[in-house]
């Protein structure tokens, strides 16, 4: 299995940000959820690595994870931030936009929401772009 993912590890982390993109769009055409100002900013950190990562996957070039690297690990803190806002108001709503971004569009099993996808979906870019580091 580690081998799976070391020799794999672009295409996963590609699979990962085109779900979450996918996700995040229907969230807000589909479902009609207003992105708060957190939300955007994980947004503009996830679209780029659509794009990023589908070409370094496609072309096999390992020498962009260093640079894609920072955006997923920020990504990490905004969505480990906005969660925390959610769940727990730590940081007193903390950012100023139309919708408070403490607002819980989704709850699912009482920990899930919007934030905590885009946490889980950034550490697995971010983990997965790590074990290339052991590769070498």
């Amino acid at each position: 299995m580690g081998d799976f993912l070391k020799k794999y590890n672009l295409y996963l982390a590609w699979i990962v940000s085109i779900i979450a993109t996918g996700g995040s769009l229907y969230f807000s055409e589909g479902m009609k959820f207003i992105p708060c100002s957190w939300c955007w900013y994980q947004r503009i950190l996830m679209y780029p690595l659509v794009f990023l990562l589908g070409r370094a996957a496609i072309k096999g070039d390992r020498n962009i994870i260093p640079y894609i690297l920072p955006l997923s690990m920020l990504g990490t803190l905004i969505g480990t931030v906005h969660y925390l806002e959610q769940k727990v108001g730590l940081f007193g709503d903390a950012c100023r936009s139309l919708i408070p971004c403490s607002t819980q569009y989704i709850n699912w099993a009482g920990f899930i929401t919007i934030p905590f996808l885009s946490l889980v979906a950034f550490m697995l870019i971010t983990i997965l772009l790590s074990l290339n580091k052991k590769n070498t």
